[in-house]
């Protein structure tokens, strides 16, 4: 990471751990995961170069720690920090924490840039009204995004556990479902303007990722993943890597496969 004054750090990204659980349905955890994603990322047992050759040790990207968060009022923290490095013009990626944060983060984007490409890796929707009776529950995110406009459209990739009320959901809100069995599918990553990158690390196979609560097995490798992550286009604003639970983790397995999203997801920032 380059130390650089604030005219120089506009635009760049910034890495945001926002350690957050309290809407988990299954189990808790995820939110210790920041500092091991940090961890994986920045691990001796490999280099800062993404798979196009960039040197992130010489590209410019910030790190603005961890927020400290109250669980009566961690939505409107996290939308108000989110929204702060915004207005500084920072790219944020956010380091989660459960799937719930993406909607207060897109409701500090949405601020920004009012057309924005939502894209969403994920073996699960997230549609639902409202699950366990909490409509804020990380099984609901983007039922509150669509229905508040947040996004212009919404492309989900890997999904392997529609059920009937998130069929009905994706149909009610126009979304754009790449379930597993169809992949590969790139040309529906091609967009232009604005677009903000969520991915939940269950989208993987669990043989890849053991470290989340909801293990779906049939999911991507890391390789697919890789591919269809490179061929996404347009500017990329903002993301999230979110569902990695340390405790359900094997020999930090899944802290290794964060890193080497992290690093992709930043030199896709980056333009490299």
């Amino acid at each position: 990471m380059m130390s650089m004054t604030a005219a120089e750090s506009k635009g760049v990204p910034v890495l945001l751990g926002i350690p957050f659980d309290a809407n988990s349905s299954f189990m808790r955890g995820t939110a210790e995961a920041p500092a091991l994603i940090r961890q994986g990322f920045r691990s001796d047992s490999s280099n800062m170069c993404t798979e196009a050759g960039t040197d992130l040790d010489r590209q410019p990207f910030l790190d603005a720690g961890d927020l400290k968060l109250t669980e009566q009022n961690a939505f409107g923290e996290i939308e108000k920090a989110v929204g702060e490095l915004l207005a500084q013009d920072r790219r944020v990626i956010s380091l989660g924490g459960d799937h719930s944060i993406t909607y207060p983060i897109l409701k500090a984007f949405h601020k920004k840039y009012n057309a924005i490409s939502l894209i969403h890796f994920d073996a699960h929707p997230d549609l639902y009204d409202e699950f366990q009776g909490n409509r804020f529950s990380h099984a609901c995110p983007f039922a509150r995004i669509m229905e508040e406009g947040l996004a212009k459209q919404l492309i989900q990739i890997g999904i392997r556990t529609m059920n009937r009320h998130q069929k009905k959901q994706a149909e009610r809100f126009g979304v754009q479902v790449i379930e597993m069995e169809t992949l590969p599918s790139f040309e529906r990553l091609k967009r232009a303007g604005a677009v903000y990158i969520s991915f939940d690390l269950d989208v993987l196979d669990p043989a890849f990722a053991p470290g989340v609560s909801h293990r779906e097995p049939g999911g991507m490798t890391v390789r697919e993943a890789m591919r269809h992550l490179h061929q996404i286009t347009g500017n990329i604003v903002g993301a999230d890597l979110v569902e990695y639970n340390p405790k359900r983790d094997v020999s930090d397995l899944t802290s290794a496969v964060c890193g080497k999203i992290l690093k992709e997801l930043l030199g896709k920032m980056l333009g490299c």
